[in-house]
């Protein structure tokens, strides 16, 4: 719930029991109106390892269908009177998705006070197209030039560790992310109309000269590291008087990259070591937080509650 104004929603996934083996599975077709069909393929096993051990792993696989179609089209910038076409790229219900993932846990009670539980998830969303349309095009139509994708993999490791300290409880989590995003997008829209307001193709030249398709397209890369940790205590919570109080650190690095490119560009034009990139940003960011924060609750009555808390942390930030 950090930095959340308006709320947060907590989803809690099962847990292995070591109480007996289980195991299920879904399978589901579905056809999107005006589009194409698409299928979600799921299941887990939960397998005792021993009396205090289990694993579970669970397992998915989903296709979205798509419904926007990249339909034929031509452009002619008005300054060098160059034409493109999209032939290469016409395709009904072009627009489609996919997630295939996978999560395994595994939990240790290493007696009745103390439980270890490591975890690693991966996902892999993939998607193609746009998911806009153009009404001056038609419904649910669009032209793109250029192809456009989305690439998003990562992997989450995770470690909790819950136990009892004297007549208080004590719980670890630590949590490490890492993700990278491959993205590429049609920008020839923005190059049509900055020729036609201000003449940009007019500066759009290859290395002798000739004026080139001025049409830009974008080759994005995110790369994300985070780590986080987070110490609690806690006292017995069904006591008229209760705290809790802890420590949280975060570490968050995002590599960006967006580059901006027009093919065959001329080099004295282009960025200095990016041939063909008009427009170049690379940036580098990190962000971390630390904070120390407690609640104590005193039950006036059986309806009546006092609370006083408090939260101290510090934000830096680089860029």
């Amino acid at each position: 719930g950090s930095s959340s104004q308006s709320g947060t929603l907590k989803i809690i996934t099962k847990k292995p029991d070591a109480s007996g083996f289980a195991a299920g599975y879904a399978l589901e077709a579905n056809t999107v109106e005006s589009g194409g069909t698409g299928y979600v393929a799921e299941g887990y096993i939960n397998y005792p390892v021993s009396d205090n051990a289990a694993i579970r792993l669970v397992a998915w696989d989903q296709e979205n269908a798509g419904y926007i179609d990249n339909v034929f089209g031509t452009r002619t910038f008005p300054t060098s009177g160059i034409a493109i076409d999209n032939a290469g790229l016409v395709e009904n219900n072009y627009n489609t998705s996919s997630d295939t993932g996978a999560r395994l846990a595994l939990q240790v009670d290493l007696n009745e006070d103390w439980t270890i539980l490591p975890s690693v998830m991966y996902q892999n969303t993939k998607s193609n197209g746009s998911f806009a349309f153009d009404p001056e095009v038609g419904d649910l139509e669009i032209n793109r030039f250029y192809p456009e994708s989305y690439d998003d993999k990562w992997v989450q490791a995770a470690l909790t560790v819950t136990g009892k300290v004297g007549n208080f409880d004590l719980s670890y989590n630590y949590s490490y992310l890492d993700r990278d995003i491959d993205s590429e997008s049609d920008y020839s829209d923005y190059g049509y109309w900055y020729d036609v307001v201000s003449g940009y193709g007019s500066y759009f030249t290859d290395n002798n000269g000739d004026l080139i398709n001025p049409s830009q397209y974008i080759q994005g890369k995110d790369r994300y590291k985070n780590y986080s940790q987070e110490l609690r205590i806690s006292s017995d919570q069904d006591k008229r008087l209760s705290f809790i109080g802890g420590l949280f650190w975060q570490r968050q690095t995002h590599d960006i990259q967006q580059d901006y490119r027009v093919d065959d560009l001329n080099d004295d034009i282009a960025i200095t070591g990016w041939p063909d990139t008009i427009w170049l940003t690379k940036q580098l960011r990190t962000d971390e937080q630390k904070a120390i924060f407690g609640e104590l609750t005193y039950d006036i009555t059986d309806k009546l509650s006092a609370l006083v808390d408090f939260r101290y942390f510090q934000n830096d930030n680089s860029l």
